[in-house]
Parts: C-alpha cells; structure tokens; sequence
C-alpha cells in the first residue's frame, strides 16, 4: 500500500482536487498551478506532484469534480420541487442553472464560456467532456420530463443551441445580464409567445 492510498493520502489527495476545482471555478484553467492549489489546499508544493503525475492529471481531476458537483446540485435541486404545476419560469431557472451555473453575474458567465471553449485547447480533457456532457443531457432531458415537456434529442440539442447562441452573442454585446438574454431565448423556445 502507497502513502498516497492510505486514508491519510486520501484525503490529501481529494483536498488538492477540491482546491483545484475552486481555482478553476475562480480564474479557469490558468489558475490551476502546482503553488496555487497546494496553497489553496494548505498543503506543502511537493505535494501536487507526488499525489498527480502530472498538471494535466490534476485539471482533469478538478474538471471532473467541478462537472460532478454542479450535475449533482443540479438532480438535488430537481428532486426537491414538486412536479405538479411547475411553470415555464421554474424550467428556465433549472435549464440555466445547469447550463450557465448558478451566478448569474457577467463574469461568472464569461469565465465558464471561457472554461467550455478552452476545452478544445486540451485533448486529454475530451474524454472526461463527453462524458460530463452525456450526463448534462441526461439531466436536462429529466428536468423536462418531469415538467410535463417532451425531451427527446433534438429538443435538447435545440436548447442547448439557444442557451449557448444567446448566452454568446450577448457577451460580445457586452450585455450586462447575459443570463437573462439567454433566459429570454429560452422561454420562447419553451413556450413560445412567452419571451
């Protein structure tokens, strides 16, 4: 047995991802540093290294946890409202929290739009995407289902495609409340007559 699968080493272990996650959620993917995540987790700089292979491992492993996190926010959030006479409003709230994130602050936005398209600068984190985005749509297909709405594929790639079209076009307008634009797209997709 390794130091590092000791309960000890565990906990060391989850402590650099968690502290990971934080600075991605912060700054995105240029925060995460060996200095600063062992700072951040309070643990000596030598300890990124002997817990991680690489920095590449350790985003990863701050990606995943950031992803898991917010999906399972996500289901808890859904498993908590009734079902029954759940408005438009409420649908658009739990497709945007899922989709955007919670903050509905320009910076908030901007930094994860940020995240999702520096994706595509690193190739070792595509697995670990498609799969975070199979269970996003897993979850965003149950949220309609149980609000009474179809949810086959289409309809959720069409969602998905009016939340990230608004959401983009109202970041290079420097709209102020990027959330509500895509709010806006969302509601007329969903109920149309309603934006």
């Amino acid at each position: 047995m390794t130091s590092a699968s000791t309960p000890k080493g565990e906990r060391r272990r989850n402590a650099l991802v968690e502290a990971a996650a934080e600075l991605l959620s912060e700054g995105g993917f240029d925060a995460i540093r060996h200095r600063a995540v062992a700072e951040r987790a309070g643990l000596p700089l030598a300890s990124t290294t002997y817990y991680f292979d690489s920095l590449d491992e350790l985003v990863s492993a701050a990606t995943e946890q950031h992803g898991r996190t917010e999906l399972a926010a996500g289901r808890a959030r859904l498993a908590g409202l009734p079902t029954a006479d759940r408005g438009v409003d409420t649908v658009v709230g739990l497709v945007l929290d899922q989709l955007l994130g919670e903050d509905p602050a320009y910076e908030a936005v901007l930094l994860r739009y940020e995240r999702l398209v520096g994706t595509g600068r690193r190739p070792y984190l595509r697995p670990l995407m498609r799969t975070l985005s199979g269970e996003l749509r897993e979850l965003l297909a149950e949220i309609l289902v149980k609000s009474g709405l179809d949810a086959d594929e289409r309809r959720i790639e069409r969602i998905i495609a009016v939340v990230d079209g608004a959401v983009v076009n109202a970041l290079i307008a420097v709209d102020p409340d990027p959330r509500g634009a895509a709010a806006r797209m969302l509601r007329g997709t969903l109920a149309p007559g309603t934006e």
